[in-house]
């Protein structure tokens, strides 16, 4: 593949174009707007900038990774593209709109595939205007560093498009898991219950926040304790993937905590927002509670 298309500059879009960029392959980073794609571009460089001034990559190798990334602002130049990549926001009806736009320009070899991290790929692929060539392509973030990517053929997805998007994906470097179209996956699948459980423990007043993740760090061997990442993550896309996990199964077992649905609804969402499990507005991540 030479030409890669990246829906979404949010940190997911910007992380998977500075990847494949750095791969050696151009890629198209939309937007809603060819302004907002262009601070996703500005986001690459400060990332970039920041490698530069760490020694993890030369000024002249950082320059030729952002001149193969293009800002564009419509659907139309990702008709030269040989996989479309949506990275947009955890939400079926905002994804499902993008493939129907980007499957209009689709070329006829051309692989759509979505980065969701949640909503099954089968009932996706109705969107796009050949399932066979529709595919789930779950990055994990920050995704850069991260050494994972999740494939996911849907029911109708043919071999062909499973085999060329797994090369593609061992082509950044990373590590293939396969899944089959199950909700959650396999990774969210566990990870996502494991981090409403922790909610549901805070809520009820069975451990604070600080002992709750210095547990599953000491105790489980884990980098981050689950309250710190569900705020690295982002509680929002937390809680859209406790619920589609909930919608789509129907097992009460993955209701989502309460404290969990009232922290989005205050808008206290994590990093992102500067609050949520903890405070970020100093020197140090603060437990609120």
């Amino acid at each position: 593949m030479k030409t890669i298309a990246v829906i979404g500059a949010g940190q997911m879009g910007t992380g998977i174009a500075q990847t494949v960029a750095a791969n050696g392959m151009d890629v198209l980073l939309a937007d809603i707007d060819l302004e907002t794609a262009k601070k996703g571009k500005d986001r690459v460089d400060q990332a970039v900038a920041k490698l530069v001034g760490r020694g993890k990559i030369e000024a002249e190798g950082a320059e030729s990774l952002l001149g193969r990334i293009t800002p564009v602002g419509d659907y139309a130049p990702m008709e030269k593209a040989d996989l479309i990549i949506e990275a947009a926001t955890e939400k079926e009806g905002i994804k499902s709109a993008i493939f129907e736009k980007a499957g209009k320009v689709l070329g006829e070899t051309a692989i759509m595939a979505s980065n969701t991290s949640s909503i099954p790929i089968t009932r996706m692929a109705n969107h796009s205007p050949d399932p066979e060539r529709f595919i789930g392509l779950h990055f994990f973030n920050p995704v850069p560093v991260m050494g994972l990517i999740e494939v996911i053929p849907g029911l109708a997805t043919a071999q062909v498009t499973t085999d060329r998007v797994t090369r593609f994906a061992r082509g950044l470097g990373k590590e293939v898991v396969l899944s089959q179209d199950e909700p959650g996956f396999v990774v969210n699948r566990i990870l996502l219950p494991m981090i409403n459980e922790a909610v549901f423990v805070l809520g009820q007043s069975t451990a604070g926040i600080a002992d709750i993740d210095k547990g599953c760090r000491l105790g489980l061997n884990h980098p981050m304790g689950p309250l710190e990442l569900a705020d690295f993550v982002g509680l929002d896309t937390c809680l859209d993937i406790i619920n589609v996990l909930h919608d789509t199964t129907g097992d009460t077992k993955y209701r989502p905590a309460p404290l969990l649905v009232k922290y989005v609804e205050a808008g206290w969402l994590g990093r992102k927002t500067g609050r949520g499990f903890y405070d970020y507005s100093g020197d140090a991540p603060v437990p609120t509670r």
